[in-house]
Parts: structure tokens; sequence; C-alpha cells
């Protein structure tokens, strides 16, 4: 299995006044990666930054940390180059805000970012299938994309499920109201990438959250490759 356990603290969730210092304290805390929200205003209703702000984090940080943007936007076409620039490295759209995926997966790897496609809790997988063998990921919500703080969708794990037994080697992500109550449920379905909000960044101990999560995915995966 040519995947691994990822834990990725969506920044949306800390104190935005302060956001170079809370992503640096992230990754200090474990964190494999960061978690990027871009929401347009259409796509979804909320507002929350763009590429500027990608840049600016990037320069901030340097270029260890890997920003995993998840662009909640109606127009994904047009900021790709733009993201590229600001030292995004992996650029994951929805598959409800384009009529044209594979084109878009191929300017996403042309631009020298990974290519993630998402899917809402109304999107079947089979929606995606087609598209799995030419993205580094898939991402299915676990709640309706645009805000932070709602409850976890249990009823999405058979679209992780079945994407984990099609397509045995693909990043899965799993994004929203995910924690340590939810954790085991993602990682016996398959997922092996773990957006976590409030649950990891307004914790007392982010630390010892983000161990808690990835020591579960690790032995879910473990647990697969021996069972087949």
């Amino acid at each position: 299995m040519s995947y691994s356990a990822k834990i990725g603290p969506s920044i949306l969730s800390s104190d935005l006044s302060q956001l170079g210092n809370e992503c640096k304290r992230m990754m200090e805390c474990g964190a494999d990666y960061l978690h990027l929200d871009v929401m347009d205003g259409h796509f979804v209703p909320n507002i929350t930054f763009g590429h500027p702000m990608v840049e600016c984090l990037r320069n901030t940080l340097g270029p260890d940390p890997f920003f995993d943007m998840h662009m909640m936007v109606s127009r994904p076409e047009q900021w790709v180059k733009p993201m590229a620039a600001a030292g995004a490295n992996q650029y994951t759209f929805h598959l409800e805000a384009t009529s044209n995926p594979g084109n878009l997966i191929k300017e996403i790897r042309e631009s020298g970012m990974k290519a993630g496609l998402a899917i809402k809790p109304g999107t079947t997988v089979e929606e995606l299938a087609p598209w799995a063998g030419q993205i580094d990921m898939a991402l299915v919500m676990t709640v309706e994309p645009g805000f932070g703080g709602q409850k976890f969708m249990e009823d999405m794990m058979p679209k992780v499920s079945w994407l984990r037994s099609q397509f045995p080697s693909l990043d899965i992500e799993v994004d929203g109201g995910v924690g340590p109550s939810s954790i085991h449920k993602c990682a016996e379905a398959g997922a092996n990438m773990i957006v976590s909000g409030s649950a990891v960044v307004s914790s007392d101990d982010p630390r010892s959250v983000i161990a808690l999560l990835k020591n579960v995915v690790i032995e879910a995966i473990q647990k697969r490759s021996l069972d087949r």
C-alpha cells in the first residue's frame, strides 16, 4: 500500500489574527500538513482568504509545510496559476464546481501541484470515480462545505469504503466534524488523510489529539494490510 496516515489541521479554526504563528504551532505539534479552506462567497456562502494570504504564509513558514488547498470556489480554473505561484502544494477542487474536471486536473499537474478532487455530501462517489485514476487525492466531505462546527455525517463512510476498495492506493481525505469521537469510523472506512479543525486547533493539548488521530489511522492501515 502506498498511502500513509496524515493529519492536517484546518487552520480556519485558529485565531486568524495569528495565522502564521498558529500554523507553526500546528506543525510543531506533529501536523503532517496544513489544510487551507478557500471560500469565495459563491460556491459556499462564506468568504475566507485567497492566494495573497497563502503567499504570506509560505514566506513566513518556509518551504516545508505541505499546503493542501481546499478550493470551495465556483470557478476553480481561475485560481490554479495564482495558487501555484503562491506556494500551494495540492489544489483540491470540487467536482460540482466545474464542467471539465479532466482539463482542470491536467492544468493543476502542469502547474506543479498535486490534484485533489472533492465531493459534497449530496454527490455520489460514482460521479468521482471516472477521475480517480488521474488524481492524487479524493476528498469526501463529511459536512456541508462552507461552515465550521458542523456535526460529522457518518452516512458518508460508505463512499470512503467504496473508494478504498476500488482504488487501494489512493489518498482519501475526510473533512468536517472529524475528531477523537469520529476518527475510528473514518479510519475503518479507509480514510488516511484526516482534516480536523476545532478538535485539534481549539484543544488544550493539540499534540496529543494529533497523535491520537494518527495512531487510530495507522492501526487501521496495518489491520487492512494484514487482512489482504
